[in-house]
């Protein structure tokens, strides 16, 4: 019967093609724009490493200004980063399964090919614990080992874009690198890894690529470096040095943890809340016990990384396919009352008004399978837009990129659509009465 109703409802679509044309170009408008600003919207808001946000979790201590919070929009929320002392109290524990400090700073790379100038590259400064903390895939070799961490070692892992750049995508393990005229080794080459939200740091841009050189936290100590991102401080210090510094009560380290258990994610709590009620006792941490373990997919709503403006944005996109749907209601509601005659026709040889009712929404499906495709296609042009708008930027592939889920949803909201704007005008039809259209006849 369907099969039935899906015919007739191709030769009716036939009979008057310039106004099924303008009806399917209306919802084909409204999910084009629906579904840029959608498919936006879900790749921000989407978890990277969803596979393992029940054991990773984000650190924070509250050590801010006992006056005033970190955050005045979130007054309950601690700084997202820690100071210095903080971040090497916490490298102490072995209770995480992995855990890493970090912060982004900076290098001048000095290639060895003479044809390739000089250039200022950013690095994450981080612990050998980061690559297994984030799943973080290799092409060559492997991370720097707890040796390197210890004693700062001049090793350094390069991205695959990197790698190619500098040794033109051979393996370079073991090779070596000059980075501020210092001499770094090679340990390992990342395989392709551009995690969209950077939701292990999102205070220096939650949308920017990931860094292309990574070395050991603790090479930056003893070379006295600062960050590249975020430091924020609150107190009134007297810091003339590097080591002043450090021992401030500045935050510009990020924090992760791996936590596989319950049991040890409450242990690791207790540890925190142990060491901070120690500091309260040297007359640090004035604020309220405050420790907080967030997993990624609070973290990333948490720190806002999809902005209100974009949530705006969708809510106007969706406003314009409502507002095409009820342009569509009038077009429909003419389009059934032109072929009255022949509803009455079938109504009067036997036809039911829910067989008649089932074949109009079966043609609005139509409609909405056939908008739903074109659409898509307008999105496809619609997020390549932004992309142009945004060169240079290598995340924008991945927010831009419509996949199968999407695809799915941009259908399922067409046919939805297409029927709720199908129901009034097939009920109307079949409310009216066939014998004044038999007369006629």
């Amino acid at each position: 019967m369907f099969a039935y109703h899906v015919r007739l409802a191709l030769l009716s679509l036939k009979k008057n093609p310039a106004l099924t044309a303008l009806i399917i170009g209306a919802f084909a408008l409204g999910i084009g724009v629906c579904m840029t600003t959608l498919t936006v919207y879900y790749q921000m808001s989407n978890n990277p490493i969803v596979h393992k946000n029940d054991v990773l979790y984000a650190v924070a201590l509250d050590s801010w200004d006992p006056v005033e919070p970190y955050d005045d929009d979130q007054p309950e929320q601690a700084p997202w980063e820690l100071t210095w002392r903080d971040m090497m109290a916490l490298r102490q524990s072995d209770i995480p399964t992995h855990h890493a400090a970090m912060f982004k700073g900076s290098f001048v790379v000095e290639p060895e090919s003479d044809d390739m100038l000089p250039f200022e590259e950013t690095v994450r400064m981080t612990d050998g614990g980061f690559f297994s903390l984030f799943d973080i895939p290799f092409q060559y070799g492997a991370p720097w080992d707890m040796t390197a961490d210890e004693n700062g070692e001049y090793v350094v892992v390069l991205n695959r874009e990197m790698n190619e750049k500098l040794f033109g995508g051979q393996n370079s393990v073991g090779r070596t690198l000059l980075l501020d005229k210092l001499s770094f080794t090679v340990t390992g080459v990342i395989d392709n890894w551009n995690p969209a939200p950077k939701y292990y740091d999102v205070n220096n841009g939650a949308f920017d690529n990931a860094e292309q050189m990574f070395m050991p936290l603790t090479v930056a100590f003893p070379l006295e470096r600062f960050s590249d991102g975020n430091t924020n401080c609150w107190k009134d210090e007297d810091i003339n040095d590097y080591q002043a510094f450090l021992n401030s009560e500045c935050v510009w380290f990020q924090y992760w943890a791996q936590l596989d258990a319950p049991e040890q994610k409450a242990r690791y709590q207790d540890f925190l809340d142990a060491y901070v009620m120690e500091q309260k006792q040297l007359g640090r941490f004035e604020r309220p016990l405050n420790n907080r373990l967030t997993p990624v997919d609070e973290w990333l709503q948490v720190r806002q990384v999809v902005a209100d403006d974009s949530k705006v944005l969708l809510g106007v996109s969706f406003m314009f396919l409502a507002v095409c749907l009820f342009n569509t209601v009038g077009l429909l509601l003419a389009k059934f009352i032109g072929k009255s005659g022949e509803i009455g026709l079938r109504r009067a040889l036997g036809a039911s008004r829910t067989a008649v009712f089932e074949q109009q929404l079966v043609e609005v499906g139509v409609i909405g399978v056939a908008g739903g495709l074109l659409g898509l296609g307008l999105a496809v042009l619609g997020l390549r837009a932004v992309r142009k708008i945004y060169i240079g930027l290598d995340q924008l592939v991945d927010l831009t990129s419509i996949d199968v889920s999407m695809v799915l949803a941009a259908l399922g909201i067409s046919i939805a659509a297409s029927v709720l704007a199908g129901l009034y005008p097939a009920w109307r039809v079949c409310r009216v009465s066939p014998a004044s259209y038999l007369k006629t006849q």
